[in-house]
C-alpha cells in the first residue's frame, strides 16, 4: 500500500511517501478519506503525548469500507465506518482494534464521517463527560473556526448553550456564527477578556480551550464564579500557566479533556451514541475541505500549520483514483 511514512526526522517537510507493507489482524479498513489534525504535526515532531515508535505512518483519523474483521467483532466486510487510529492513517489500508470504529450511514460522505471520530469526540467528551452543561449557560469556544472549535460550537447550541465563539478573521468568526455561534469575538484583539465579562453579564460558565499559551491563561478573566476550563489542547505551542488565584477567587477549575477507547468504553460508548443522535437530527455538520489524494498531505499540513485553514482538512483517496485510474 502507499503510505506516508516519518522517520527519524521531526521535520513535517521529510515526511516519504512510499509503498509499506499492508496492515493485518484486528479490523482491517481500506481508507477513503483521511482526515489531519495538528495533533499531526505535534507527533512528527515529537512533540506530542503518544510517541510512537520511528518509523511509523502517521495520521488519527480516517473513514473507509471494511476489508476483513475477526468473526466477534460485530464488522463485516463492506461495512461502512470512520475510526480514530493510534497512528498509521496516512494510507491506503489501516488496522484498528474492534472497540474502535464507528458504524457510518449510507447517505453520509465519507469526508464528512472522517471528522467525526477525533474532533467532534473530543468536543462532546469536554462538554458532555467533562462538565454538566445548563440550558442557557454561556459557553466560550476559542478557536472555534478550526475542527474541534466548529465541533465544540454545534454541540454546545444542540445541547441548549449560548455560545461566544473566538476567531482571528472576520471570515473565521462568520463561519462560527453559521454553525450557531451567538456573538464572536476576536481573541487577538486588546480587551477581548473583559469583552468576554461584559457581554455574558460576568463571564462564562465554561471555556472551550484548544489554544494555550496566553489565551489559556486569559481565559480565568472570561470565567464565570464556579466556571470551568476546559483544557483540550495547545494549538499556541504553549502550555498555559494558570494563575491559582484567579482559579482561587473565582471558585474555578481547570479540567483536562483527554480520552482513551481502552481505558473508558462506557464513556466512548454514550459519546458516541450522542454523536449519531445529533447527527441524525441534523444538529451536527460538520464543515470540511477536501485535498486530492495522499499525495497532497504537506499540503494540508502546511495549511493547518501556519493557520491558512478552516473547518476539517481531508484527504480524499477516492479523488485520487479519478486522477490516476
Amino acid at each position: 500500500m502507499k503510505a506516508w511514512q516519518c522517520g527519524e526526522s521531526t521535520n513535517i517537510d521529510d515526511l516519504e511517501l512510499s509503498f509499506q507493507p499492508a496492515p493485518e489482524g484486528d479490523v482491517v479498513i481500506r481508507v477513503v478519506a483521511a482526515a489531519v489534525n495538528f495533533s499531526d504535526i505535534l507527533m512528527v515532531r515529537d512533540e506530542y503525548q503518544i510517541k510512537p515508535p520511528r518509523p511509523f505512518i502517521p495520521g488519527q483519523e480516517v473513514a473507509g469500507t471494511v476489508i476483513s474483521a475477526p468473526a466477534d467483532s460485530g464488522f463485516a466486510v463492506d461495512d461502512r465506518v470512520a475510526t480514530k487510529v493510534n497512528w498509521g492513517g496516512f494510507a491506503e489500508t489501516v488496522s484498528v482494534p474492534a472497540n474502535m470504529p464507528i458504524r457510518i450511514p449510507d447517505a453520509l460522505p465519507f469526508a464528512t464521517a472522517a471528522a467525526l471520530p477525533v474532533s467532534y469526540t473530543t468536543a462532546m467528551v469536554g462538554l458532555t463527560e467533562c462538565t454538566t452543561l445548563v440550558p442557557g449557560d454561556w459557553v466560550l469556544v476559542h478557536a472555534a473556526s478550526g475542527a474541534v472549535g466548529l465541533a465544540a460550537v454545534e454541540i454546545a447550541t444542540a445541547l441548549g448553550a449560548r455560545v461566544i465563539a473566538t476567531a482571528s478573521s472576520v471570515k473565521k468568526r462568520a463561519l462560527a456564527a453559521a454553525h450557531g455561534a451567538d456573538i464572536t469575538v476576536d481573541y487577538t484583539a486588546e480587551g477581548w477578556a473583559k469583552e468576554v465579562k461584559q457581554t455574558t453579564g460576568g463571564g462564562a460558565q465554561v471555556v472551550f480551550d484548544p489554544v494555550g499559551g496566553d489565551i489559556g491563561e486569559q481565559s480565568l478573566r472570561a470565567i464565570a464564579r464556579d466556571g470551568t476550563l476546559l483544557v483540550v489542547g495547545f494549538a499556541a505551542g504553549r502550555i498555559p500557566k494558570f494563575p491559582g488565584h484567579l482559579l482561587l477567587l473565582k471558585r474555578a477549575a481547570a479540567k483536562g479533556v483527554y480520552w482513551n477507547h481502552d481505558e473508558d468504553p462506557q464513556m466512548m460508548a454514550r459519546v458516541t451514541t450522542r454523536i449519531m443522535d445529533m447527527l441524525s437530527k441534523g444538529q451536527l455538520n460538520p464543515e470540511v475541505r477536501t485535498y486530492e489524494g495522499l499525495a497532497a498531505l504537506p499540503t494540508a499540513l502546511a495549511d493547518l500549520g501556519e493557520r491558512r485553514s478552516i473547518g476539517k482538512l481531508v484527504l480524499d483517496l477516492e479523488a485520487e483514483k479519478c486522477l490516476n485510474p
